[in-house]
């Protein structure tokens, strides 16, 4: 036999002995169609509308168009050796994932999927629910939305010239490896900010997040986008404008309402320090507390909703910051959705946007009050401006002073 001969063989033989090879799977993840959670449960959850509701925290009509958005860029090829997992399973363990907070563990045991698999999916899939839907349930706001979200705010919460309602959490996160003190809080935990702007039916109008839990309490709001953007003056927000029916007062501008955590601008309205107040700056702090309760109803549905809040996030801190963003634009699909179809959820019933306060402080803690910050004398100016319009004929509501005087703020 030739030497080309034996090669031929050898050749021959390592190929049949790569055909036969075989990677090896845990008996558990073999019999994942047969016993898995994804192809027993879930297609039967499908029947039952409300239970599917309660597993995913959403409809089966929104899943499917979700699935609809992101079944492309999930899509696997085939392969010899593994069949990939399909587009509707990586997002059915990413939403179970975030509406229960499990540990992967948990849910890869459920699913009958590797551990890594399931950490995998779900940063991938909270990283393609904030690319692919931003643009459509969170866009950058222009001068036209500002104005709108104005005329909602003046009409629901009876605050004029509010633009939205400012807000800041800490992110319970457990400590990454080799951080030191940088994510360590006042509250001795470890935590990543979330900053929140809310318009005035619990959306999200912008996020940021990634601050340091370590940040001081001023200079969060200061060093964030967010802050620096309203303070450059670029996020198109309207020119100064006259308050309703009171074209005396002059011109005020466009504000954010906020509370003592963030300091007082021309463009960020907060309650009067102290104890002692008059009759006057306390409707001033009612009417801007019933503005601002907008900003803590939406933590409220955010963390009744997706229950990975409740938890300390067991993650690395590029993927907290994914989930973050991801469970803050899906608050937003679903309320658009279910407003588009007809389905008016009576989410009070659900408990969504009755939250109670120090529930939700306590999963996600406020940014503590600021302290020594100088006040701009224009912006406290602005304040008095709206405090007085506030027990004017003009800007007064009729139940503010029975509710002032019962301590209701």
């Amino acid at each position: 036999m030739s030497s080309s001969d034996e090669d031929l063989i050898m050749i021959d033989m390592l190929l049949d002995k790569k055909r036969k090879r075989k990677f090896w799977v845990h008996p558990l993840l073999e019999r994942r169609r047969q016993q898995g959670e994804f192809h027993q449960l879930i297609q039967e959850l499908k029947l039952y509308h409300d239970r599917f509701r309660q597993y995913f925290r959403m409809s089966v009509a929104e899943f499917e168009a979700l699935l609809a958005v992101l079944g492309p860029h999930l899509r696997r090829q085939h392969t010899n050796y593994r069949e990939p997992i399909d587009p509707e399973q990586r997002l059915a363990v990413c939403l179970r994932f975030l509406s229960t907070g499990d540990s992967f563990t948990t849910i890869a045991s459920s699913f009958r999927l590797g551990k890594s698999t399931v950490a995998e999916i779900t940063k991938e899939v909270c990283g393609l629910i904030w690319s692919q839907l931003v643009d459509e349930y969170m866009p950058e706001p222009t001068e036209a939305t500002w104005r709108k979200v104005a005329a909602g705010f003046q009409k629901y919460r009876h605050f004029p010239n509010c633009i939205s309602a400012l807000d800041g959490k800490h992110v319970v996160i457990q400590k990454p490896a080799g951080s030191g003190s940088l994510f360590f809080n006042y509250k001795g935990t470890f935590s990543i900010v979330l900053l929140a702007l809310v318009d005035h039916n619990y959306n999200f109008i912008a996020v940021d997040v990634g601050a340091y839990g370590s940040n001081s309490d001023g200079g969060i709001f200061a060093n964030s986008n967010l802050g620096k953007s309203l303070d450059a003056g670029t996020l198109h927000v309207p020119p100064p404008a006259p308050l309703p029916d009171a074209p005396e007062l002059g011109s005020l501008p466009y504000t954010v309402v906020a509370d003592d955590a963030f300091p007082l601008k021309t463009y960020v309205m907060k309650p009067y320090p102290g104890r002692h107040l008059s009759e006057e700056r306390l409707i001033f702090n009612f009417r801007l507390s019933s503005a601002r309760r907008m900003v803590e109803n939406a933590f409220g549905i955010l963390t009744q909703r997706w229950r990975v809040y409740q938890r300390r996030m067991q993650l690395a801190p590029d993927t907290v910051d994914k989930v973050i963003k991801a469970t803050c634009v899906l608050c937003n699909y679903l309320r658009k959705e279910t407003a588009e179809d007809g389905r008016h959820r009576n989410v009070e019933a659900d408990g969504d946007e009755n939250e109670d306060e120090e529930a939700v402080d306590h999963f996600l803690p406020n940014i503590p009050p600021l302290r020594g910050h100088r006040r701009p004398l224009q912006a406290m100016q602005n304040r008095d401006t709206l405090c007085r319009y506030f027990t004017s004929p003009a800007g007064q509501v009729n139940w503010q002073l029975d509710r002032v005087r019962r301590g209701i703020l």
